[in-house]
């Protein structure tokens, strides 16, 4: 199964939405008003802190999710006297501790992207140095590839093993 998650087909932009980003603070806009902006605009100043945005507050939420995981693990440690009960309960952090490995793992992706928009590369494959696409960016905030590359990425997984 390919670890992409299906890219929805950008649907055509409101052209009353096409110059809103102009009057809205970049953390204000919609995904169908930053999909509505011309192509000139690309990767400038307004998309850059739409997306630094988004991912801080991905980062926040990734972060927050993780505190209460380690108090939730500490409430539920008392004794429990009944098999049943504790097997369930270790059960329930089993299934808590893999979810936060999987946010730890997406919090490092997150970090990774902040840098790359400080530095003014974010939004731009990494392989080819085409535009990664804002459809793409909407739906994928931490994608470094290109659709095509990323399906040439995973066709070579398939072949060739990781």
């Amino acid at each position: 199964m390919s670890s992409l998650a299906p890219t929805p087909t950008p649907a055509k932009a409101d052209p009353k939405l096409a110059n809103a980003w102009k009057s809205k603070a970049p953390k204000d806009l919609s995904d169908a008003e930053v999909l509505a902006m011309p192509e000139s605009e690309y990767m400038k100043a307004v998309q850059l802190e739409f997306f630094k945005y988004r991912l801080s507050s991905l980062r926040n939420d990734i972060l927050r999710s993780a505190g209460e995981t380690t108090e939730h693990l500490r409430e539920d440690t008392l004794l429990v006297p009944d098999p049943a009960d504790r097997a369930t309960i270790e059960e329930e952090h089993a299934l808590e501790l893999r979810a936060r490995d999987r946010e730890r793992k997406l919090l490092k992706k997150v970090e990774q992207v902040l840098l790359l928009i400080d530095a003014g590369e974010y939004g731009w494959c990494e392989e080819t140095g085409e535009p990664i696409g804002i459809g793409r960016l909407l739906a994928r905030p931490t994608a470094t590839l290109s659709l095509e590359a990323q399906q040439r990425r995973e066709m070579k997984q398939k072949m060739f093993g990781d």
